[in-house]
């Protein structure tokens, strides 16, 4: 992995993962495409990996493709590839968030733009700074959002108000964001607030986490008919598992839960 591009700090179970080309506002190149990737499988194999934090060093968390590195170096991409399953390598750094196994938690700062705005959108949750600014930028550049945005903005956004903020590449405001549902919640420092959300997940029964996010990640397009055998299948998995009887002790005794991972 390029760490000047990406850098990872792992404790107590949760990853914070940060973007790291601060003086582009975090502006998306080739490297920073392979690296963002070669940064999710990282996290996908991690043993005893929790929650992640994912957040953009300096003042924006990312300001979309950078533009000239993108038209100076050439992509070299064939976009009809698939080497992460569904996805080529420029979805993957947007879904490959949704596909990770453990909650991941956003923190926007500054601009979330374009590719960023995709990037941020593959998180479970996204709190944003009273300032921060986001939008879908790509129509203002006479393209479509091809980083797996509508993939995951079908679950977020409300039909007519992703089109148009498709169309028409209109910033909006944090308030407006967190209204339309483009971010969870508004906080003075979201990379606080991540982290201290991540470490309540960190704190809970780390596979009923993951079979929540699991089931969760079905909801939008599975029938209820599976999606009601997957709730059964999934509780059937950790019911009586020593992590689940940890879980029931530890609320009856008022004290902290034992995990093992």
């Amino acid at each position: 992995m390029d760490e000047q591009r990406v850098t990872i700090a792992v404790e107590g179970g949760v990853a914070d993962v940060r973007l790291n080309r601060p003086d582009k506002l975090n502006a998306i190149d080739p490297a920073m495409f392979a690296a963002i990737a070669a940064a999710i499988e990282q996290l996908a194999a991690l043993p005893g990996l929790r929650a992640v934090v994912l957040s953009g060093e300096g003042r924006g968390f990312c300001a979309g493709l950078d533009m000239a590195s993108m038209a100076a170096g050439g992509s070299g991409l064939d976009i009809h590839a698939r080497p992460y399953g569904d996805a080529n390598l420029v979805q993957q750094v947007a879904w490959g968030w949704r596909q990770l196994p453990v909650p991941v938690i956003a923190a926007i700062r500054g601009v979330c733009f374009g590719g960023g705005m995709q990037i941020a959108s593959g998180a479970d949750v996204r709190i944003a700074a009273p300032d921060a600014r986001l939008a879908i930028m790509e129509m203002k550049w006479g393209i479509v959002p091809d980083m797996a945005g509508y993939a995951l903005w079908r679950t977020l956004l409300r039909d007519d108000v992703l089109r148009e903020l498709s169309y028409t590449a209109r910033e909006v405001g944090a308030e407006e964001a967190a209204r339309i549902g483009l971010v969870t919640r508004i906080a003075d420092d979201p990379h606080a607030e991540a982290m201290a959300l991540a470490r309540s997940i960190a704190g809970r029964h780390p596979h009923a986490i993951r079979a929540a996010k699991r089931l969760a990640n079905q909801a939008a397009d599975a029938s209820a008919a599976s999606l009601l055998l997957a709730e059964s299948d999934e509780q059937v998995r950790l019911l009586r598992t020593p992590n689940q009887i940890e879980a029931v002790r530890a609320n009856m005794e008022k004290r902290a839960p034992v995990f093992v991972d």
